[in-house]
């Protein structure tokens, strides 16, 4: 129960869903956490929940610098190092045709999902370059594949997997790791704007289609995908780098 004993990870989206279950295993390993959400009433409620004194938290837009550099520079003051960086924050977005995506929504969900992610990274890497570490992005299997109605989201997706890879080679150097996870169906709240996608009229029929695309069944739990984040942001995963791992339920294997 000690993987992470002596870590300092930083978490953004954490309020929820995939972050908040990673900060939940994250501290049963033994780190020390820094979540951060712009969605305070959730993110308070997770921090209650946890109840320790290794984690804090704070609100921020990760779409402003200046908000996320501000949580680092408190993670900083408050655990003395940062050792890992989980870049979770990220939304749906809208169901549309490409050809009919609003301009201003499809640059909003571009914004938060890859902007969010570089501003995050940017902040974060003067602390990891000291003594080495791992910065993890949510991607999708969106950022592998098209994704009907969901082309601002599979862009934005898709980006950060050049924007991981380009990293990698840049931050080895210093001993710092990039890679990218790639989740199915989740069932967290997400989901429900992916179902409503495939069937407008009957989102209940939509998450039948969606689970009968899935080898095996069902939807992945937050907690599954936290397990694999915590191999990537150990140091069990040192030399790997670079990587795109996929945790969806065989839904690419066919």
């Amino acid at each position: 129960m000690d993987r992470m004993k002596n870590k300092t990870i930083l978490i953004t989206g954490a309020a929820r869903g995939i972050g908040k279950a990673t900060a939940q295993l994250l501290l049963a390993e033994g780190a020390q956490v820094a979540l951060t959400d712009i969605d305070t009433e959730h993110l308070r409620d997770t921090m209650h929940q946890l109840g320790t004194d290794n984690a804090l938290y704070a609100k921020a837009d990760v779409t402003q610098l200046s908000e996320i550099s501000a949580v680092v520079d408190e993670t900083l003051e408050t655990f003395g190092k940062i050792d890992g960086v989980f870049c979770n924050a990220g939304i749906g977005g809208a169901a549309h045709f490409f050809w009919e995506y609003p301009p201003a929504a499809f640059a909003c969900v571009i914004e938060v999902n890859l902007m969010g992610v570089l501003y995050t990274m940017q902040a974060a890497m003067p602390s990891l370059m000291k003594q080495g570490g791992s910065i993890l992005i949510t991607s999708s299997i969106a950022g592998l594949a098209g994704m009907p109605k969901g082309a601002a989201y599979s862009a934005s997706k898709h980006a950060v997997v050049g924007l991981a890879k380009s990293a990698a080679v840049e931050a080895a150097r210093y001993g710092v790791r990039v890679n990218t996870i790639h989740p199915g169906p989740v069932e967290t709240d997400m989901v429900r704007l992916l179902e409503t996608a495939i069937n407008p009229q009957d989102a209940a029929k939509g998450k039948e289609r969606l689970k009968d695309a899935i080898p095996m069944r069902r939807y992945a739990t937050a907690e599954e995908i936290a397990h694999l984040a915590l191999f990537l942001l150990s140091d069990e995963s040192r030399y790997i780098t670079g990587a795109e791992y996929r945790i969806d339920g065989g839904m690419q294997a066919v």
